[in-house]
């Protein structure tokens, strides 16, 4: 089945991947097998003019960010489903996932240790767009006469380039949005993560080689009982497994460096060496420009869209205030825990990769040179990691499919429960596919949906852009003038 599934997708992988992706190097003579995403570039050139646009948020937002997410300037009876907390914790489940721990260590190996310092980059230009997407994400939802909230790029889209007299465009780019967000949801979201968790745990216990399918059920079953409860559920499950995640994870990775403490020169000069090509180690500056910016923008999906969707269900009345919020997530997941594990494979000098170990093996050998029992804990973090990126991005996708088909099947079946059951049956079948099969292809097309959904997101950023400043300018004021939070 796995190659036959492979060979249906393959051609729509090549396709996409010809159009996604350009190597640099190639078209100066040299082969160095770096390919860089066109999307990347779209993102980073977009990062810089939003940080500029939006008057630097990222850095002038931040203590901000952190007053409002610890609740202490909640006020009663906003309209919204969860806090802001809860909202920041279920899109951080989303993009704190493999890529964090796999995905840097293939960065670091491949773009020298130079990489690490373009990740923290592209996290920090990643805050201005986030926080961007997030502030539009709240002004555009809709809010149904249950409560129940509805918003992210599909409703910003339609509604807000309406506004501009673009209401085709709008919805043509909302349709976009939606079909990309339910693939992704499927692939990047769901089938990569129930994979790559299996492939851990069966590499710790060998017992479960050949169960895949068994994990799968086990696995659907787990992520069912806290998806059909809704964002409240997902949200609740989310705000207790994003701290110690990060706890484990992070506290795992500060252990790993103050023991090789001794080295903290030597790294640091290595960086900068390497991010600014003096040292020539694996294509040098532009090495690890692209391969880091590469990673940590992947990793935060900052511009994707994405966690407006989540960020758009937080009890508020102030859409700036959810946006500076959602400036927070880039920080965490990238600035944190992408460079946690980019310091602790440069520190343990495997940046070399002298095993041509792929991944997370490497990740796991870094932490195995100090630890020779951070393979088990290795295997928990992924667990955990992989379980509530599938809880986050069954949000995402159900959203996007309720956009393009919730009425067709409410006309149908005259009931609004049917779209829901629809998804959510394609959604948990993907997690047992997922952890079963080898389905490379099909994950790689997932993947680049990903990346997909950023064309149409900042299309319609760069269109509403003027409104969230003069939204941003007002909230700043205000909250300046005591008018806010009283």
């Amino acid at each position: 089945m796995d190659d036959r599934v492979n060979s249906f997708f393959e051609p729509f992988v090549e396709i996409l991947s010809r159009v996604l992706f350009w190597d640099p190097f190639q078209a100066i003579g040299l082969e160095l097998g770096i390919r860089f995403p066109l999307v990347v570039l779209w993102l980073m050139v977009w990062g810089v003019f939003f940080t500029i646009r939006m008057g630097f948020i990222n850095i002038r937002g931040f203590r901000h960010s952190i007053a409002l997410v610890t609740g202490k300037l909640d006020k009663d009876s906003l309209k919204g489903e969860v806090s802001h907390f809860q909202a920041l914790a279920t899109a951080l489940s989303a993009t704190v996932g493999l890529g964090n721990i796999a995905g840097v260590a293939i960065a670091v190996s491949i773009g020298g240790p130079g990489a690490t310092f373009w990740m923290i980059m592209a996290g920090l230009l990643g805050m201005s767009l986030k926080f961007t997407e997030c502030t539009l994400g709240q002004k555009y939802r809709i809010i149904d006469s249950k409560g129940r909230v509805s918003g992210g790029p599909m409703y910003y889209l339609s509604k807000g380039l309406e506004k501009h007299n673009l209401k085709y465009l709008g919805k043509f780019l909302a349709i976009l949005f939606s079909i990309l967000v339910i693939g992704a949801s499927f692939g990047g979201g769901n089938m990569f993560q129930s994979n790559q968790a299996f492939a851990q745990i069966s590499y710790i216990i060998p017992q479960l080689k050949g169960n895949g399918v068994l994990f799968g059920v086990v696995m659907a079953f787990l992520v069912g009982l806290v998806v059909i409860g809704g964002i409240k559920s997902i949200a609740r499950v989310a705000d207790k497994i994003v701290p110690i995640m990060v706890i484990i994870y992070v506290g795992a990775s500060l252990l790993i460096i103050a023991m090789n403490i001794s080295r903290v020169g030597e790294v640091f000069v290595m960086i900068f060496r390497n991010a600014f090509g003096i040292d020539a180690i694996s294509g040098g500056f532009f090495g690890a420009l692209i391969i880091g910016f590469q990673r940590g923008a992947f990793s935060n999906e900052a511009g994707i869209g994405s966690a407006s969707i989540a960020h758009s269900a937080a009890r508020t009345d102030e859409p700036v205030s959810e946006g500076i919020v959602a400036l927070l997530e880039p920080f965490i997941d990238t600035v944190v825990i992408c460079t946690m594990t980019a310091l602790v494979i440069n520190f343990t000098g495997l940046y070399t990769n002298p095993d041509n170990l792929q991944g997370a093996q490497l990740t796991s050998a870094a932490f195995k040179t100090v630890l020779p029992w951070f393979p088990y804990v290795l295997a928990v973090a992924i667990l955990l990691f992989a379980f509530s990126t599938m809880i986050s991005w069954s949000y995402y996708g159900l959203k996007g499919f309720n956009y393009l088909f919730g009425d067709f099947f409410l006309r149908i079946f005259k009931s609004e429960s049917i779209s829901p059951k629809v998804y959510y049956f394609l959604f948990l079948s993907c997690v047992v596919i997922g952890s079963a099969s080898n389905l490379n292809a099909v994950m790689d097309f997932s993947d680049m949906m990903i990346l997909g959904m950023a064309f149409p997101n900042i299309v319609g950023l760069i269109i509403l852009s003027k409104e969230v400043r003069i939204d941003l300018l007002s909230y700043w004021r205000r909250y300046k003038n005591g008018e806010l939070f009283n």
